[in-house]
C-alpha cells in the first residue's frame, strides 16, 4: 500500500512539474507554462539570417526569431501562420513615435500590414473597417481620401488641390506631372516626401513591386497558384489586400465597394498611371485615369 501511495505521490508531482516550469523562481505564476525570473539577465530568442529563418520546415503559427538582416539593424519577428511579420519594427527605432505595423511578404519585401487609412488589418476580403481610404494619384493626405469628402469640379493647378475630391475627365491636375510621387526610376525610385501620403520610412510602391507580390516569380499570385489570381489571393497572401473598391473620378461616388479591388502604384503611363486590380475571377496590372480615388498600401523604402 506505501509503493502505492509512493508511486501516485510521484506521478502527481511529475504532472505539476510538466504542468509549469520556473527559472529563478521555485514558484511559477499559475497562468504561465514556463515563469523566468530575473533581475540580471534577459531572454535571448533565436538569432539567425533571413535565409536561415526560411529554411526553417512548416512554421508554427506563433514561432519566434530574431533575423539579423531583416532591416537595418535586424528586426524581432513571428510567424503567424502565414508569413513573418515584425513584431517591434526596426531596431534602431529606439525612441520617437511606435513603429509602424509591418509586414515581410513572400518576396521577402516589407510592406505596411494594412491600407492607408485602415483601422485593422483585414479579416475577410470584405472587412469594411480595413478598407481605409482612397487617394487620387499623385495627392497628400489632406483630407480627398476620405470616402466621404467634398467633391468640386477640375482640374485645378498644383497647389489650389484643397481637402476636396477633384473629378474630372482624366487627370485632377490641369498641368500634367508625372513625379508627384517617384521623382527616381521604376528600379531606383525617389519618395517624393511633400506629396507621397506614405508614413516615414515607407513609400508608394512601383508598378515592378506591386507586380512581383501578385506574380511572385511566375507561380501565381502571392505564390498561392494561378487558381487564386484573383480577389481570395490577394486575401490570402502576407499583404491581406482586400476589396475596398474606388471612386469614380468624374463623379466622385464610390463603387464596386466589396467586390474589386485598386491599389495605386507610383508608376506612371502615359496621361495615365499604373495600378493593381483584382475581383473574384482575376488579377492584374493596368493603367487608368489619375483622378481616380484608389487604395493605397505603402512599402518600405
Amino acid at each position: 500500500m506505501k509503493k502505492l501511495l509512493l508511486l501516485v505521490a510521484v506521478i502527481a508531482t511529475s504532472f505539476t512539474t510538466f504542468a509549469q516550469v520556473g527559472i529563478g523562481t521555485a514558484t511559477p505564476n499559475g497562468s504561465a507554462a514556463l515563469d523566468i525570473t530575473s533581475t540580471t539577465s534577459g531572454l535571448l530568442p533565436p538569432r539567425m539570417t533571413e535565409a536561415q529563418r526560411d529554411l526553417i520546415g512548416t512554421p508554427a503559427t506563433g514561432l519566434i526569431a530574431y533575423c539579423t538582416n531583416c532591416g537595418a539593424n535586424g528586426e524581432l519577428q513571428y510567424y503567424n501562420g502565414t508569413s513573418w511579420v515584425n513584431m517591434v519594427g526596426d531596431a534602431a527605432a529606439t525612441a520617437g513615435p511606435p513603429p509602424i505595423p509591418s509586414v515581410v511578404s513572400t518576396t521577402g519585401k516589407t510592406w505596411m500590414d494594412r491600407n492607408l487609412g485602415a483601422t485593422q488589418v483585414a479579416t475577410s476580403s470584405t472587412d469594411a473597417d480595413s478598407y481605409g481610404d482612397l487617394y487620387q494619384w499623385g495627392r497628400n493626405t489632406d483630407g480627398h481620401e476620405k470616402r466621404n469628402s467634398a467633391v468640386v469640379a477640375g482640374p485645378v493647378a498644383s497647389g489650389n488641390e484643397g481637402s476636396n475630391f477633384i473629378t474630372s475627365g482624366g487627370d485632377w491636375l490641369s498641368t500634367q506631372d508625372d513625379t508627384r510621387w517617384n521623382s527616381g526610376t521604376e528600379a531606383a525610385p525617389v519618395k517624393v516626401t511633400a506629396n507621397d501620403p506614405c508614413p516615414t520610412g515607407f513609400r508608394v510602391p512601383t508598378e515592378t513591386e506591386l507586380e512581383a507580390e501578385r506574380n511572385n516569380g511566375g507561380t501565381g499570385f502571392w505564390g498561392t497558384g494561378s487558381l487564386q489570381n484573383n480577389a481570395l489571393g490577394a486575401f490570402n497572401s502576407a499583404l491581406k489586400l482586400p476589396v475596398a473598391g474606388y471612386r469614380i473620378y468624374s463623379t466622385g461616388a464610390l463603387a464596386n465597394v466589396g467586390s474589386g479591388g485598386y491599389y495605386w502604384s507610383s508608376t506612371v503611363s502615359g496621361t495615365y498611371a499604373r495600378l493593381l486590380y483584382f475581383t473574384s475571377s482575376n488579377a492584374s496590372m493596368f493603367s487608368d485615369a489619375r483622378a481616380y480615388g484608389f487604395s493605397v498600401r505603402c512599402i518600405k523604402e
